[in-house]
């Protein structure tokens, strides 16, 4: 299994702004955790997200010496994946896609037709900077904002972007809680229609049924599942119905529980869990 620790989540659902430095010395201790990702960040809007206005700041003063983990950064447009690009440290650029045009004017007020356009351009940058791009499909198991929704749907847009050159897609359920029959629906047949994509599962939960939630999309071969320590974060654009992420402790002891190696440096991780506590309350 792949662990993609998000604490971009974490940060951007805060009502008030990490420092600077608490940020460095987290990011820092995540960096030497051994997860297969950390997101660090994203470019975006100052005003909507102020709680990630100094990302730039902060990759600054990383130490990415010993580190073995993937380094993500989410931007929201072409002027943010060039910016992004152009540092050698960061590995993958990721773009919240969505196939509900109501999401879409809500969190990026941009409509399906631009969306695309950016995914393409952002692909354009990746090729060209030798970069990954990461793919998150927003609304991908309902839609609560009245757009019609259907698992073909879901499937046609997903076959739209393997066309355009997009190897990774994470599926997110955003704002609605959804139950292991739809996780197990939709990653059914998923992986033998596009066996070249590597598909995850961002999965915004109140931690209910969280082992049954994670085993069923694991059953139908999903391996990379984004979890974010002590479950902090969510979307900070889905209004009222604001859920929180998987927690990282769950997934690590989905692996225990399952005999699936992980490869974790457990005093690293132990330190992460220390100072989440203390920068997150």
């Amino acid at each position: 299994m792949n662990i993609i620790e998000s604490p971009r989540e974490g940060m951007q659902s805060l009502d008030y702004v990490i420092p600077l430095e608490d940020k460095v010395r987290y990011l820092n201790a995540l960096l030497k955790v051994g997860f297969d990702t950390v997101e660090l960040g994203s470019i975006v809007s100052a005003k909507m997200i102020p709680q990630l206005a100094d990302t730039l700041e902060v990759l600054d003063k990383l130490d990415f010496s010993s580190t073995g983990s993937n380094r993500m950064i989410l931007v929201v447009n072409k002027k943010g994946a060039e910016i992004i690009a152009e540092r050698d440290e960061i590995t993958h650029i990721s773009y919240p896609f969505s196939i509900s045009p109501a999401f879409l004017k809500m969190n990026l007020n941009t409509t399906l037709e631009k969306s695309i356009e950016t995914v393409r351009e952002i692909l354009e940058i990746c090729d060209k900077k030798k970069k990954q791009a990461v793919i998150y499909i927003s609304m991908a198991f309902g839609n609560t904002l009245g757009d019609e929704w259907s698992r073909e749907i879901l499937f046609k847009w997903i076959n739209k972007l393997f066309r355009m050159g997009i190897g990774t897609i994470s599926l997110s359920n955003v704002s609605i809680e959804i139950n292991s029959a739809q996780i197990s629906e939709i990653f059914s047949g998923l992986i033998s229609l596009f066996p070249e994509i590597r598909f995850g599962l961002h999965l915004h939960t109140t931690n209910r049924d969280w082992y049954e939630n994670v085993n069923a999309a694991y059953e139908k071969g999903c391996r990379r599942f984004d979890a974010v320590i002590h479950g902090w974060g969510g979307c900070p654009m889905s209004g009222k119905e604001l859920l929180g992420n998987l927690k990282t402790e769950n997934l690590i002891e989905f692996n225990n529980r399952n005999h699936l190696p992980l490869n974790l440096n457990p005093d690293a991780l132990e330190q992460t869990y220390t100072l989440a506590s203390f920068i997150f309350h």
